[in-house]
């Protein structure tokens, strides 16, 4: 049952809805009720449910599970995991607006985190033991969620690829997600894993120096610096063995994929060592203490108001 709409992206209306388990319990989930002009598209609806069927066998902890794809009514929904907190675009639009420095060591385990969970999606095989070929190519910030537990989960796998294949899609929403795509991405080449490892290294990037990384001058678009893929020097924070850092991103971040790091689970390892030699492993605990101090008062009234409207739901329609 749907209850709170909580948003739109480009290619759906985002509700949060009640869903009841197997054994009669309940539990929140978010419901993705893809718009009318895309659900309509034969060649969209045939590219989003095979990716989503790919998506659903991805069960990780730093993974957003789908649970559910399907039509009602006429309409394309999915159902995926309810994760209670805030993306990372909006915890930085937050820390901007309230001048509150997002800590390197947090920084370091959110871009940890989301790695364990693309390494786990590219390795991932099905029952057969076939690979599925799993490609995010949306890692952004705004697909990375970061829970009130301290959980960093990746979401919206497969849903790229199909927006991309929807014939109604505007240039413009492509081009929004410019800022976070490989320069091979950019130019429209068949993807791998390293377009994500890319895709990382930008975040980790924009971390560390507070801003983004590509920006267009006027009269160009930001598809055409993603296809430079220029990246300047980071500046110097005093932080321990602060080189090695840079060199990682700068592999990371390196426009031809064949000097890349191969895999998002090489980058993890390399960044995980960086971590602890820099004694900068963060735990789960602290991190969601530290979300809580700083965005709890804004965020939690809601969160409330939703555990209201569950319970309701949970006792049944009132008598009349």
């Amino acid at each position: 049952m749907l209850f709170d709409h909580i948003g739109r992206g480009g290619m759906a209306e985002i509700y949060l809805a009640e869903a009841e388990t197997d054994l009669g319990g309940r539990r929140l989930v978010v419901i993705k009720e893809v718009l009318p002009a895309f659900a309509d598209n034969g060649d969209f609806s045939e590219m989003l449910v095979s990716e989503a069927k790919l998506a659903s066998q991805l069960s990780h902890a730093n993974v957003v599970k789908v649970e559910y794809l399907g039509r009602e009514n006429g309409s394309l929904y999915i159902a995926m995991e309810y994760v209670e907190g805030l993306d990372l675009r909006e915890v930085l639009r937050r820390c901007a607006r309230r001048k509150i420095a997002l800590p390197i060591e947090f920084s370091l385990r959110i871009v940890i985190e989301a790695l364990k969970g693309l390494s786990f999606a590219h390795r991932a095989r099905d029952d057969e033991g076939q690979h599925l070929g799993v490609v995010h190519r949306d890692v952004s910030p705004s697909n990375v969620l970061l829970s009130f537990e301290g959980e960093v989960k990746l979401c919206d796998f497969g849903i790229a690829r199909a927006n991309l294949v929807a014939c109604e899609l505007s240039e413009e929403a492509i081009l929004g997600k410019a800022g976070y795509m490989s320069p091979e991405q950019a130019r429209g080449d068949a993807l791998d894993a390293r377009a994500d490892v890319f895709a990382a290294g930008i975040i980790l990037w924009e971390l560390l120096a507070g801003r983004r990384l590509y920006k267009a001058a006027e009269g160009e678009s930001l598809l055409q610096v993603a296809r430079r893929a220029e990246r300047p020097a980071l500046e110097p924070r005093g932080l321990l063995d602060e080189e090695r850092l840079h060199a990682i991103i700068a592999r990371a971040l390196a426009p031809e994929r064949d000097d890349r790091y191969a895999t998002a689970a090489a980058l993890l390892q390399d960044l995980e060592d960086y971590a602890a030699s820099a004694r900068m492993v963060a735990s789960p605990l602290r991190f969601g203490d530290w979300l809580l101090e700083h965005f709890g008062s804004e965020v939690l009234p809601l969160r409330r108001a939703r555990a209201l409207v569950h319970k309701a739901l949970a006792r049944g329609p009132a008598a009349v």
